[in-house]
């Protein structure tokens, strides 16, 4: 049965309603649903206010590193202090997110003030003057962290560049308990007495070191990225012995790749190492425990980050190196499987590394070598992960295959130098990163 036509004025009617809610649905797509506005450091509401990012595109890691433990001697965390963060990106975005951690404090974690910038100079704490923004926690500018917990901070609209340094800055005004850290940065970041989480010239940053506090993750809203990378691992990966603020990490050296490198899948690169960390063994004492093992934190530093899609893993070493050793290479690896299969559930694919030469280390001993070849026998086999770096072949010497060539030996006969890290990088074959997880291994 034909319906009625209706009036030429009806008719005009519905055609404007109709026009009017595509303009609506247009103009949510463009400034991102749930859209929170609000007024940055710089005072500028229209330009540099804290709003979801538009719909197009995607949340990524640029950055991140694992709470490796409880700071010592924090007892009273850093009360009354600005702690200026710097940090490296490995992609860059439109708008920015922070994540703080309280995992290793004993009580809540009040943050009064936190703030974002980009870095003025590499390695600096002066910030770009323009690039200040002001953080905010669920519409607040002040948020408590509950011990054991973390935090995701509202984004902010920044355009971060990739290979850019970032200042992050939180300021606590009272005790808080043990600071959760991580000290093997490889980063000068800074601190300075009150509250100058938005000084812009950052004069009043007088002390330094190479720790990074509460400060576990900077996401980054990315047009072109196809997700995250997540380089897990021990002190190798953490890039102990490469240069101090420099950015000479394997997985720095892989995240420029990734940037520059025609036909290459366009991830960020997340460095979760911890030094001495190990598959299937964690320090002792009450939880949570400084520096869990592999299988402990895998949840948290792996299948909790933002967009992940592959797993490079470099982890055993210290299971063999470190007391109680372990001597049976099948424990290992059966390990290394049992994080692989829970990558797996989540779709992530997994490339594995074969453990590098160590002879000549202090301490080591014959039947270490014996069950790190073991190790790598089973790895080459198959079997294990989805595919192999074969970090063993690419940076021991010819001329002696159980030590390092000399010229990727930072010196302690264990950790690369910055050569060594560099060719670690150009020997990830950046086809394995593309496609999905195997079915089954």
């Amino acid at each position: 049965m034909n319906r009625p036509a209706l009036p030429r004025s009806a008719a005009y009617v519905a055609l404007a309603a109709l026009a009017a809610a595509v303009i609506l649905v247009s103009a949510a797509i463009f400034v991102g649903v749930g859209g929170r506005g609000g007024q940055a450091a710089t005072g500028s509401h229209e330009d540099h206010g804290t709003a979801e990012p538009a719909a197009s595109g995607g949340w990524v890691g640029a950055w991140g590193t694992s709470p490796a433990g409880a700071e010592p001697n924090t007892r009273l965390g850093y009360a009354g202090q600005s702690i200026r963060n710097v940090v490296h990106t490995s992609i860059g975005g439109t708008s920015v997110r922070i994540q703080l951690s309280n995992l290793y404090g004993s009580q809540p974690l009040s943050v009064t003030h936190a703030s974002v910038a980009l870095a003025a100079a590499p390695g600096t704490p002066a910030a770009d003057p323009g690039s200040m923004r002001r953080l905010a926690f669920t519409g607040q500018p002040t948020v408590t962290i509950p011990a054991g917990q973390s935090l995701l901070s509202d984004p902010v609209r920044l355009t971060v560049p990739p290979a850019a340094d970032l200042l992050v800055t939180t300021y606590s005004p009272t005790p808080s308990g043990p600071v959760t850290y991580q000290p093997l940065s490889r980063q000068m970041s800074y601190l300075a007495h009150g509250d100058r989480t938005e000084d812009v010239q950052g004069a009043g940053y007088t002390a330094k070191d190479t720790r990074w506090r509460y400060l576990t993750a900077v996401d980054v809203w990315a047009q072109e990225a196809h997700g995250t990378v997540v380089a897990f691992g021990d002190s190798i990966t953490a890039g102990y012995s490469s240069t101090t603020g420099t950015n000479r990490r394997w997985p720095d050296f892989l995240a420029a790749r990734l940037r520059t490198e025609p036909g290459a899948p366009r991830y960020g690169v997340l460095n979760e190492g911890i030094s001495g960390n190990r598959v299937l063994l964690g320090n002792s004492g009450p939880p949570p425990v400084n520096n869990p093992s592999g299988l402990e934190r895998f949840e948290r530093d792996v299948l909790g980050r933002t967009g992940v899609r592959v797993v490079i893993m470099d982890l055993g070493v210290n299971d063999i190196l470190r007391a109680p050793q372990q001597q049976d290479p099948h424990r290992i690896v059966s390990g290394l499987r049992q994080m692989v299969e829970r990558a797996h559930g989540r779709g992530l694919r997994v490339v594995g590394a074969t453990l590098a030469p160590f002879a000549g280390h202090k301490g080591t001993v014959a039947n270490q070598e014996i069950t790190r070849q073991g190790v790598n026998e089973l790895i080459r086999a198959g079997g294990v992960f989805d595919d192999v770096v074969d970090f063993d072949r690419v940076l021991r010497d010819p001329r002696d295959a159980e030590r390092l060539l000399p010229a990727y030996d930072s010196g302690d006969h264990l950790h690369p130098s910055d050569a060594g890290y560099a060719a670690m990088a150009r020997a990830i074959d950046l086809e394995t990163l593309k496609g999905q997880a195997a079915t089954a291994l």
